[in-house]
């Protein structure tokens, strides 16, 4: 049977799910309005749109975690409500969120089996259980990578991924939803889950994919579905559509650029930031400089020392050997607190856990980095600093965080939101040095392309960038100048619009170089 003759019987099944007309209302925001969707068994069907679109209530429903308030769900057929995830699980609908839920300290059969546990006489049979939990990684084909018997805290992001999979599974799943499922993943651990995808596709598994990287839902889906402001704009075959024409569902408009222009030699001042013979006890012998109004990209696979080289510029893991210049002057960093007093900003690379208070108001959190560097001279009331009263809508409007007050938690933001909100904090601080880390993780297209403009409008302002990322287009699209990582150490430097095949020959190490050594040419890509 051809390609196309699989394909159309795909088409003509019938749903294993189907939602109709599902409505949810939050105070002040209609997060669903009357969205029906089909999910056909032994289909990828990815769901993508702006962060606040509505893609994760729309899931939360689907496995029980919110009540709609209006709509109807069927299940093979069958209408289904659930007010519980219990409910939605024993149906055999099973969602991974971007965040696992397991529990580090016990090991993977244990995290498989919670609370279902095999026993004899009321004692819970630990030799049946790793027994299962092996058969089960053997039937998603990961048994002999995982040991049922290793505790979950020792597994890698992808392994843990795995085991949630391996959940799924064992509880004999018909609908897997997986939400941004490759966020934390490296590219040999990307190509892993999609063969996994591949092998639960086989067994008529209907899986939904939630992500914002277009590139990867065109590589993996049959259909896409795209919601915008709560409403269902459309469902099409993959096949069918360009990745322009899925951005222009999502933000309602052709998107004019998802980089602004780069800087040009005339543009930048002076050395700002000067990292000379800089070591730890990971990175080795760290040489470069940051000129005033540059992006500088930093690429480099995960583990290769992206992250580990901007919290050693932070203060938060300081070098040992080496020295620093700010401005022309040698600073001694050993903290965050110093940095920040040094005008240096970092947006990190985990926004939730490290850069935001979630359960505090996008007020308070837009002035963290203030209030950490004000003196008795310098009071705070509730809008700002008193020489600035209208700090915070001052700030939230020139980046454009969309909320009613500023007296809202953190957490009820999109995603993009939320970065927004940790770019205003810098902002506040009036950093002439930002560090950002993975700064458009995450977001939607159009939140993208929003911090894009941001950052090259704050070189504009004369302040200096070094940009990591682990998306090669974002790298190659935003960077004046690219340093790669590897090992540790820069393996090379690229000019601007270097190919993806430059950035890889680095970042694998295959030109066998460290230090601050310069590439020639473009490769092909």
């Amino acid at each position: 049977m051809s390609e196309e003759e699989k394909q159309k019987m795909v088409n003509e099944q019938k749903p294993l799910m189907e939602v109709r007309n599902i409505t949810k209302k939050f105070p002040g925001v209609v997060a669903l309005d009357d969205v029906s969707v089909k999910f056909c068994p032994g289909e990828v069907h990815a769901v993508v749109g702006e962060n606040g679109a509505g893609k994760s209530t729309l899931m939360k429903i689907m496995s029980g975690a919110y009540v709609p308030d209006k709509g109807e769900m069927f299940l093979e057929g069958e209408e289904v409500e659930f007010s519980h995830p219990v409910q939605a699980f024993e149906k055999g609908i099973s969602i991974i969120y971007q965040e696992f839920n397991l529990l580090p300290e016990r090991s993977v059969a244990q995290n498989i089996f919670l609370g279902r546990e095999p026993t004899v006489l009321g004692v819970v049979d630990n030799r049946r259980m790793r027994e299962m939990a092996r058969n089960i990684l053997a039937d998603i084909g990961v048994e002999g990578a995982i040991p049922a018997s290793k505790l979950v805290g020792d597994l890698s992001v992808a392994e843990q991924q795995q085991v949630e999979i391996a959940k799924a599974i064992s509880l004999d799943a018909k609908i897997l939803i997986m939400d941004e499922p490759t966020a934390a993943l490296t590219i040999n651990e990307v190509k892993m889950l999609d063969e996994l995808i591949s092998r639960l596709k086989e067994r008529g598994i209907a899986i939904i994919f939630i992500s914002h990287r277009l590139a990867e839902v065109f590589e993996i889906s049959d259909k896409i579905t795209v919601l915008k402001d709560g409403k269902l704009v459309g469902t099409v075959q993959t096949d069918e559509v360009t990745s322009e024409g899925i951005v222009s569902m999502m933000v309602g408009r052709i998107l004019d650029h998802y980089f602004p222009p780069l800087g040009s030699l005339e543009d930048f001042g002076e050395v700002v930031l000067s990292v000379k013979n800089a070591s730890n006890d990971f990175l080795k012998n760290i040489n470069f400089e940051l000129k005033k109004g540059e992006v500088l990209g930093v690429a480099g696979l995960q583990g290769s020392g992206r992250t580990e080289l901007a919290q050693a510029i932070f203060g938060v893991v300081p070098f040992k050997t080496g020295s620093i210049s700010l401005n022309g002057k040698d600073q001694l960093i050993k903290s965050p607190a110093t940095a920040i007093k040094k005008q240096m900003g970092f947006v990190t690379e985990d926004r939730k856990s490290e850069g935001l208070c979630p359960q505090q108001p996008i007020r308070d959190n837009i002035l963290l980095t203030v209030r950490s560097i004000q003196t008795m001279l310098t009071p705070i009331s509730k809008d700002g600093i008193r020489r600035s009263p209208d700090l915070v809508p001052r700030l939230g409007e020139e980046v454009d965080i969309r909320t009613d007050s500023y007296d809202r938690e953190v957490q009820f933001l999109s995603g993009g939101n939320q970065q927004k909100v940790i770019l205003s904090k810098w902002l506040a601080s009036e950093a002439s040095v930002f560090l950002f880390d993975e700064p458009t993780r995450g977001i939607d297209v159009q939140a993208k392309a929003s911090i894009h403009d941001m950052i090259r409008d704050l070189t504009k302002q004369g302040r200096a960038v070094l940009m990591i990322s682990s998306e090669l287009p974002e790298i190659i699209g935003m960077s004046d100048r690219i340093l790669v990582m590897h090992d540790g150490s820069i393996a090379g430097e690229l000019p601007p619009e270097s190919s993806e095949l430059d950035i890889m020959l680095l970042a694998t190490g295959q030109n066998g170089n460290n230090g601050s050594i310069k590439s020639g040419a473009k490769g092909e890509n």
